[in-house]
């Protein structure tokens, strides 16, 4: 998980919207690392953090639900960059439950703007959104060159992931830690994985 936020002055939100800043997901990649390096030259403050998938585990083992997790984080870019006013881009559906949940965190009274899909209404939020999905690629490539498999984006939808997972599956006793375990879709592959071994076991393959 990769999350980040990004400072701006007023003035330099038309910067923004000149170089062609949008949500990360309406832009190719290439679009998007162009896009990085000009983004950080128009802005005050760049900060990102990156969640390994072993720590959010970590977390989830403890009954911390992934939303709060992402608060947390959120939570931590804000208590960290200076502004007059911060525009988050909520995960869930219900963004003044995520708003409470940020709220638990913050150092001090700041005025929040927690809305669903603010990375298509505030040109800062997308500039935030472009800088979090370069980074992500980025320490995905890496892992892809160090595992020396093509897992796709490493994410549910994503037919190379599944078959990655399922890979590691049959192949080890335990998943590196580079694989979120507490993922349901990791969990779901367990048992399919376990019942398939347990039916060829039965039938003497």
């Amino acid at each position: 998980m990769v999350v980040c936020g990004v400072v701006i002055q007023a003035k330099d939100e038309a910067k923004l919207l000149q170089l062609g800043v949008k949500e990360s997901k309406a832009l190719t990649r290439t679009k998007r690392e162009d896009l990085a390096p000009l983004i950080k030259r128009v802005a005050k403050h760049v900060l990102a953090l990156r969640i390994p998938a072993n720590r959010i585990d970590w977390f989830r083992r403890r009954g911390v639900k992934l939303d709060e997790v992402e608060a947390m984080k959120f939570a931590h870019l804000i208590n960290t960059l200076p502004a007059n006013c911060y525009y988050v881009d909520s995960p869930g559906i219900n963004p003044k439950r995520f708003e409470a949940l940020l709220k638990v965190h913050l150092k001090r009274k700041v005025k929040l703007v927690v809305e669903n899909f603010a990375d298509k209404k505030y040109v800062v939020v997308a500039a935030a959104s472009i800088i979090g999905k370069v980074l992500r690629d980025k320490v995905v490539e890496r892992l892809k060159r160090r595992v020396s498999y093509d897992f796709g984006v490493g994410y549910s939808h994503d037919a190379r992931s599944v078959k990655f997972v399922e890979k590691l599956l049959k192949e080890r006793k335990h998943l590196p830690p580079y694989v979120r375990q507490t993922w349901n879709t990791v969990k779901e592959l367990k048992k399919q994985v376990m019942r398939k071994s347990l039916k060829e076991f039965v039938e003497g393959r």
